[in-house]
């Protein structure tokens, strides 16, 4: 699944990062790679995402969010 199908509240582990070479080096360098456990904080369509990771609140467009797969972290 993609980081915009995750629901409030849930906590994922990032396993595939997909993208050209400049959004993957964006992505990487605010702390975003394959094994990054995240939690989502707030996805409501047509608004950005917010997400916690890395002891960091991060912002992400819905475009640049699907690009990020996923797998939902068991509790």
């Amino acid at each position: 699944m993609n980081l915009t199908e995750l629901k409030n509240g849930q906590k994922a582990i990032i396993v595939k990062i997909e993208g050209e070479r400049r959004y993957l080096s964006r992505i990487t360098s605010i702390g975003l790679n394959v094994g990054c456990k995240v939690e989502m904080l707030q996805n409501v369509k047509k608004k950005p995402l917010l997400i916690y990771g890395r002891d960091t609140m991060i912002a992400l467009n819905q475009e640049e969010s699907k690009r990020i797969q996923v797998e939902v972290a068991s509790s």
